[in-house]
């Protein structure tokens, strides 16, 4: 049995880390926006002058100081674009002195600012004639939830003494405004399509594979051999055995809350502004950190050191759990267990945290992941209280459980660079190609194999043994899957590995030439202008597709749906592709780059190419999810409703011929 789900761990967590809602209903969101900004100059004498900034504030938000404490918010900042034949600064820009209160959002003293707060910079001018150029970044909270930080640009006239913000209308110039209607391309029909609904089969493909998560957890050594213990504590322990297995079953449920708790501050940030948790996948240095976080934790589980929360924690809550009894003493035990097995069930946990929030699920997803690991951790103390007999039929405790712990740091290890291949997919650094990635995870296959077969060992195994033949079998099947990769590394039609495919970078982001850049060597056209122009040309539908570099189901589709032939055949010979990547972080040229005015009055600089095309998938088609894919003709009318990730080839197939047929009458 221990061998059997040993095998299920592999390729569940390969699926727990970058599971994805199949099909999403996005609704534009609300915006706020508490804080307006103002700048002037003053002069104080013939050569130095005042920047005086002042940010008013809506009642019951409030905006944090240049000087806030680790662990806390974004800071405000300022900064200036200078030279010195131009203006110098002097000093740093100064704040209101005001005492720093405790905050309820971060839990700590902070000093910010409510209704009004005034900033001021002293400059040395040298020449009067030029233009001062700042951003300001802050970030904006109320009581329970807190904006995105946001950047706000001024350009100040030291002649004049005039200051230009970017919140204000009339500040806009007709540029910018021309921009932002170019956005909307006026696409028609939508009345003639009903939007499409949430498939709730996503959400609960991420409870199950969160519970199964929560059943590895519960094979390592920190959490197995509290079953049994637990177990006899409540049913031995009580005065009753029907109270001791209300307090059992109790002790789980609160096992359960625990973990669903964990995820509620993230709906507080989804709530408000749900870009914050759909674009984790592409925000670079998110993927960095996740990248050292998952290697720092297959270290740990080689035995090398253990990550563990401070003791002083656990102590204090067994010390509660002792001394209070009751409900509340109950909540506190299963309270220590969380804590207590944080070492093993902590990694496992990252894992389902960088999954969920890098897909487009967001905080529900996480919540869905949470609950199922909670329930899988939960279920033995509650059953085996109600069967008690049962407990006999548990393995016993030995160096089985080091070897769970062993081979869930391979699979760290592996999962590690799908995200720092996330980053180098969307910054185009090129420094981890598809074979490069593939050719890593053989090696870390290898390792696995190596150490089934008993050839390699760690700081915590026991002593020798005999290579059983579960072990051995399992060793056998991680050979099998390392053969398996091998062809991703030849530049060959057996490359395309759709077992895996998604995780590997895309087929064309090789380290062999490619004749294009598109999905499987397709023609794709990069800009919507290029790709409607061409589809007038040559009198074809228009197949868009809301992609990204980071987007796992986007290379899902790419080569378990669109290698199938026919599927190629009607999308490189009956459509235009207009591939647009909502994540790439390539700045555009500058004379590309607007202010794109939001209906609200507020600004969105549009500076990279994924700014222009997210913006422009959000205006068009009120969705910000990928892949995302739209059938038009030539003026721009919906050929058929859109649909996201359809892992079905009959189905997508069905919907391509469809909006051909509808294209051709």
């Amino acid at each position: 049995m221990k061998y059997l789900l040993t095998l299920v761990i592999f390729f569940t967590a390969l699926f727990t880390s970058q599971a994805q809602v199949f099909s999403h209903e996005d609704k534009e969101p609300e915006i706020s926006d508490p804080v307006k900004w103002d700048a002037k100059l003053e002069k104080q004498n013939d050569s130095i002058y005042k920047i005086i900034f002042t940010a008013t504030i809506e009642k019951g938000w409030h905006m944090y100081s240049q000087e806030v404490g680790e662990d806390g918010p974004i800071p405000t900042t300022f900064t200036y674009t200078s030279s010195p034949e131009t203006y110098e600064l002097i000093q740093e820009t100064k704040e209101p002195n005001i005492e720093a209160v405790f905050d309820d959002v971060f839990g700590m003293d902070i000093k910010y600012f409510e209704d009004e707060a005034v900033f001021t910079q002293l400059i040395k001018v040298i020449d009067a004639t030029s233009i001062i150029e700042a951003e300001v970044e802050f970030m904006a909270c109320d009581d329970s939830r807190c904006l995105p930080p946001e950047v706000v640009p001024f350009q100040i006239s030291i002649g004049d003494k005039k200051a230009i913000t970017a919140y204000a209308n009339a500040d806009v110039d007709e540029l910018d405004i021309e921009k932002t209607k170019a956005l909307d391309i006026g696409v028609q029909g939508w009345g003639d399509y009903q939007q499409e609904e949430t498939e709730e089969k996503g959400y609960l493909t991420i409870f199950f594979l969160g519970f199964i998560g929560g059943l590895i957890a519960l094979l390592t050594p920190c959490v197995f051999p509290m079953i049994p213990l637990t177990v006899s504590f409540f049913t031995k322990g009580a005065k009753t055995r029907k109270k001791g297995l209300m307090n059992a079953i109790l002790y789980g449920l609160f096992i359960f809350a625990i973990y669903l708790l964990l995820s509620l501050p993230f709906h507080l940030l989804d709530s408000l502004a749900p870009e914050i948790l759909n674009n984790i996948s592409t925000n670079v240095t998110l993927n960095i950190i996740f990248f050292v976080i998952f290697i720092v934790f297959a270290l740990s589980f080689f035995g090398y050191y253990e990550i563990t929360l401070p003791s002083s924690w656990s102590s204090k809550m067994d010390d509660k759990a002792s001394s209070i009894g009751g409900v509340v003493g109950i909540f506190f035990m299963a309270l220590t267990l969380a804590l207590v097995s944080f070492s093993c069930t902590g990694p496992i946990l990252g894992s389902l945290l960088g999954g969920s929030l890098s897909s487009d699920g967001g905080a529900t997803q996480l919540s869905f992941g949470m609950g199922g690991f909670g329930l899988a951790l939960a279920l033995p103390f509650a059953l085996f209280a109600l069967f008690p007999n049962w407990l006999n039929s548990l393995p016993k405790s030995g160096g089985w459980l080091n070897t769970v712990k062993v081979v869930l740091g391979f699979i760290e290890l592996g999962l590690a660079f799908k995200f720092l291949s996330n980053a180098d997919l969307v910054q185009h650094w090129g420094i981890l190609k598809r074979e490069i990635f593939i050719g890593i995870w053989i090696l870390v296959g290898l390792g696995l194999m190596l150490y089934l077969f008993g050839l390699i060992r760690f700081p915590h195994d026991g002593p020798k043994k005999k290579l059983t033949k579960m072990r051995f079998a399992f060793g056998g099947l991680t050979f099998l899957f390392v053969l398996y990769l091998f062809p991703g590394l030849t530049n060959s039609s057996f490359a395309n590995l759709e077992l895996v495919s998604g995780f590997p970078p895309p087929l064309f982001y090789s380290v062999y030439e490619k004749e294009t850049e598109g999905p499987l060597g397709l023609k794709a056209y990069k800009d919507w202008d290029k790709g409607l122009e061409a589809a007038k040309e040559q009198n074809k539908p228009i197949m868009l597709d809301f992609t990204g570099w980071a987007c796992v189901n986007c290379r899902k589709m790419e080569e378990q749906v669109w290698s199938d032939p026919e599927v190629y055949s009607v999308i490189k010979n009956e459509y235009i592709l207009i591939s647009l990547y909502v994540d790439d972080r390539m700045d555009l040229p500058e004379y590309q780059q607007f202010n794109f005015l939001r209906a609200n009055g507020s600004i969105k600089k549009i500076k990279t190419v994924g700014d222009k095309w997210a913006t422009f998938q959000t205006v068009n088609f009120k969705n910000n999810s990928q892949p995302f894919y739209v059938l038009l003709d030539t003026d721009k009318n919906l050929l058929n409703p859109p649909v996201g990730y359809t892992p079905n080839k009959k189905e997508y197939l069905s919907w391509l011929n469809e909006g051909l047929s509808k294209f051709e009458k």
